[in-house]
């Protein structure tokens, strides 16, 4: 639904008493849009309504949309404060994302935490989509300036992408296929009050490849793996975790094995029921995200970064130490042995520890590139070579990526 250019909109998002109050959200929210087979989107109809209790009374429900669609975008809405960088960046790991689209109001330009989350987009290779909203209360002056910043960030050496203007639906089009492989970004100029600009990424979106069918990402043809991003206790159900399918399929009623626990064990439990997009299903494969209700299981028992795989003699290996190649982002003096930072490896969020690094000096300056040994401080997680993995602290960043399991 459009704005009324006071918030009208967003109120029927908010879903704590501060977040009405501060107009920020501060935890990661998922919304869905849905689209027809024609290509149009599945809206509710609440363009005549004021009262925000009506309308999020008419809010349409995900079962609604899910019944009628013919194909569903997810959005992972990440905090944009600074204060909740965490919360952006396990995200950003575990959601798997087709696409980030930064949000660029023109009246400010791209400031401060806005750089922040375009540089990690990179560093993760997550194609990247620019949105320049609010151009209907910004002065031609400060909406020129304010593209003009956006294109030079786009266009330096630390992005190298090709920043294009999409002001036709037959742009939309062409670009929904391409831009992730050319290092193109689609940069779309918006208002909410007017509605200018919408229904061009509304096409967008629509014609965006599906993320199931990225075979270098999922893969079908393998065991079961289930990463675990969020855990909820539904009463009269029980323990029901929510993730994405990394590779295999699972259908209700199989045996699996949740873990590694802190002692790096994995328990066994059976998959009671499981849903997409809040309905109802009986299997689910690679690619797609799932929630699955456990039997057995207590709450207490499971954590994010946890797998779910088949039930088999050998359960994967978990791991208390691992050896990487890294890159420091950002350090203000130098990293030893002993340094701990907060690492964020797919679905897996903990503090890890340098016990080793092969660089000769010893010591790690922004810039330097280096192969890394860490080790887990509080208990042994399930990695794998070739994951990518972001690791922080304050100011300091560093990424690299698995290359052995010690």
């Amino acid at each position: 639904m459009l704005d009324d250019g006071r918030g009208r909109a967003r109120v029927g998002l908010f879903r704590h008493k501060h977040e009405l109050e501060t107009g920020r959200t501060s935890s990661v929210g998922m919304e869905i849009l849905g689209f027809e087979t024609s290509g149009a989107p599945i809206l509710p109809n609440t363009a005549h309504l004021t009262d925000s209790d009506a309308i999020r009374r008419e809010k349409m429900g995900w079962e609604e949309i899910s019944i009628k669609a013919a194909k569903i975008v997810s959005f992972i809405d990440l905090a944009g404060h600074e204060r909740y960088l965490k919360t952006t960046l396990y995200g950003l790991t575990s959601g798997a994302p087709s696409c980030v689209i930064l949000i660029v109001g023109a009246n400010a330009g791209l400031i401060g935490m806005s750089k922040e989350h375009l540089a990690i987009a990179l560093a993760l290779n997550v194609p990247v989509v620019v949105c320049i909203t609010k151009i209907d209360m910004t002065p031609a002056n400060v909406l020129a300036s304010t593209i003009e910043q956006t294109v030079k960030i786009l266009k330096s050496p630390g992005c190298r992408k090709t920043p294009v203007f999409v002001k036709s639906l037959e742009t939309a089009v062409e670009l929904a296929h391409t831009f992730g492989k050319e290092r193109l970004c689609p940069i779309f100029q918006l208002s909410n009050v007017t509605g200018q600009g919408i229904d061009y990424v509304r096409t967008f979106l629509n014609l965006l490849p599906s993320s199931e069918a990225d075979t270098e990402k999922f893969v079908l043809d393998q065991p079961l793996e289930f990463s675990v991003t969020e855990i909820w206790s539904v009463p009269y159900v029980g323990t029901v975790v929510n993730g994405i399918i990394n590779s295999g399929s699972v259908k209700t009623g199989d045996t699996v094995l949740v873990g590694p626990d802190a002692n790096g064990n994995y328990q066994t439990t059976i998959v009671r029921s499981m849903q997409r997009k809040r309905a109802n299903v009986t299997s689910a494969e690679a690619g797609q995200c799932v929630s699955l209700a456990l039997k057995r299981m207590r709450k207490a028992d499971v954590r994010k970064g946890m797998i779910v795989v088949h039930k088999t003699e050998t359960p994967p290996r978990a791991v208390h130490q691992f050896e990487g190649q890294v890159l420091i982002l950002y350090h203000n003096t130098t990293l030893q042995k002993n340094y701990q930072a907060m690492l964020h490896c797919g679905a897996v969020r903990q503090t890890v520890r340098i016990i080793g690094m092969d660089h000769p000096q010893g010591v790690l300056r922004t810039g330097d590139r280096a192969t890394v040994q860490f080790e887990f401080i509080s208990h042994p997680e399930f990695v794998k070579e070739g994951m990518k993995l972001l690791f922080r602290e304050g100011k300091t960043k560093g990424l690299g990526v698995i290359t052995r399991l010690l």
